[in-house]
């Protein structure tokens, strides 16, 4: 392999990009495919389709015959509250293949008694989101019903880009976070972006089913997200 090519791999997965490296078989010429950079219109198709499913492969590209090499950043989730809901999705994120950090600084509720093996943190978001960002790669869920803990989590999920931002609470109070936020600064178009109420419509009723929806809609989110500079 190029150093070069191997160099361009190494920095998207340093910065927990995807990324592709397509090889043509006939000839043995390679190039790479980032997340977000525009690509050549004859791979972009089929390498959307690699990168949301994950699946490495050979295609056919006009007449010749690519093998696509996937190289993903483990998703994740970052969870806001450590409250029944989140117990649940505890427990329903790693089956799904999501890593989970759970974050809050109510040390009542965020204890490693209730959330046993979890990454908990029990400490205010604004403290440890600069340590340990978000990044495209992570899905954002808020669900204290704090606005003092949920929306700090909630702008810094917008801003980094995060593949899901979704918070729990009824459209009223929705409405209310929406002005605060646009206090922040956050613009139209981002504050569009946040999925309230969260999770898929399944008519959910108790936590488990609540995280049930959230997993689900947060799966939805990232095998449907924007991949190429185009299609951003």
């Amino acid at each position: 392999m190029e150093l070069s090519i191997l160099a361009a791999l190494n920095a998207a997965r340093q910065a927990r990009k995807g990324s592709l490296l397509a090889t043509y078989l006939a000839t043995g010429r390679s190039e790479v495919l980032i997340e977000g950079d525009t690509w050549p219109e004859g791979l972009r198709e089929a390498a959307e389709k690699a990168l949301r499913t994950g699946k490495s492969g050979t295609v056919d590209i006009e007449g010749a015959s690519v093998f696509l090499n996937v190289h993903l950043p483990p998703p994740r989730v970052v969870a806001i509250g450590a409250v029944h809901i989140t117990q649940a999705l505890a427990r329903l994120a790693p089956v799904v293949g999501y890593d989970l950090t759970i974050i809050d600084p109510r040390t009542a509720f965020a204890t490693p008694e209730r959330f046993e093996g979890v990454d908990l943190v029990a400490d205010w978001p604004e403290d440890v989101l600069p340590q340990r960002p978000l990044d495209a790669y992570t899905a954002l869920a808020a669900v204290t019903h704090d606005p003092k803990i949920d929306d700090f989590a909630l702008a810094e999920g917008l801003r980094r880009g995060c593949f899901y931002v979704g918070a729990l609470g009824s459209r009223k109070t929705h409405a209310k976070r929406l002005e605060r936020l646009a206090a922040l600064g956050l613009s139209e178009t981002q504050l569009s972006g946040i999925r309230a109420p969260i999770g898929l419509d399944i008519g959910a009723s108790s936590p488990e089913e609540i995280a049930l929806a959230i997993m689900a809609e947060i799966v939805q989110a990232f095998r449907r997200r924007a991949l190429s500079g185009d299609a951003a």
